[in-house]
């Protein structure tokens, strides 16, 4: 029997600073789908800020820290630069269309969460509010704040935030037997494309165990 023999594909090879002569950069749904760090911050004033970041992830276990990029500075970092702290609040498929909302280029006088029409809720240990209607809420305290800069050593206007989770907020039901159910939250992934968005479902579950 014969094995068939796949022939090298195509490969579209490009340089960044050349552009990538597609209709959209493929850079973001490549890495990706991503979680969005949904992200409260509260400014001196006391107006409250919720705003969604597709580069987002956690960094480290013990202590658990968190971080995400804002492409220019944008009021959760000034406000967060200026306090010290940050709540993240899970984004869920019934939640999507609120934290589209939250996308709006408003004025800093502005609370998303009135715009989107969620609820602010105290959090125990930080100053700005979690998402009441969010099932899952870290409360951050910032540990890193910087700009990032291109491999020539020059600034681009993004910055990079770095906080440790002091507190955890989880709906009791999505609690089995003690185990977060990831697949049954409802998370919601930001993919590639002007559009494109990913859920986590049951459907899309296997396990596998680490080498012992």
């Amino acid at each position: 029997m014969h094995q068939e023999i796949s022939l090298p594909q195509p490969i579209h090879f490009y340089e960044p600073k050349d552009g990538h002569r597609l209709p959209h950069d493929p850079f973001n749904a490549i890495v990706g789908p991503r979680p969005i760090g949904w992200v409260s911050t509260c400014s001196d004033d006391g107006i409250t800020n919720l705003a969604p970041y597709s580069f987002f992830n956690a960094f480290n276990y013990v202590p658990p820290i968190i971080g995400f990029s804002s492409a220019g500075y944008k009021d959760s970092v000034r406000n967060i630069e200026a306090n010290g702290e940050f709540a993240w609040n899970l984004v869920t498929r019934p939640l999507a269309e609120a934290m589209n909302q939250t996308c709006a280029a408003v004025g800093p006088e502005v609370s998303e969460f009135d715009l989107a029409g969620l609820t602010p809720i105290p959090s125990r240990l930080i100053k700005p509010p979690r998402v009441q209607e969010s099932p899952v809420s870290f409360e951050c305290k910032v540990t890193n704040v910087f700009q990032l800069q291109g491999v020539n050593g020059v600034k681009v206007e993004t910055w990079m935030v770095l906080g440790e989770v002091i507190g955890v907020h989880i709906r009791a039901d999505l609690l089995v037997d003690g185990v977060y159910n990831t697949a049954g939250a409802g998370h919601i992934l930001r993919g590639g494309g002007p559009a494109d968005y990913f859920t986590i479902g049951p459907e899309q579950l296997f396990k596998m165990h680490r080498p012992r």
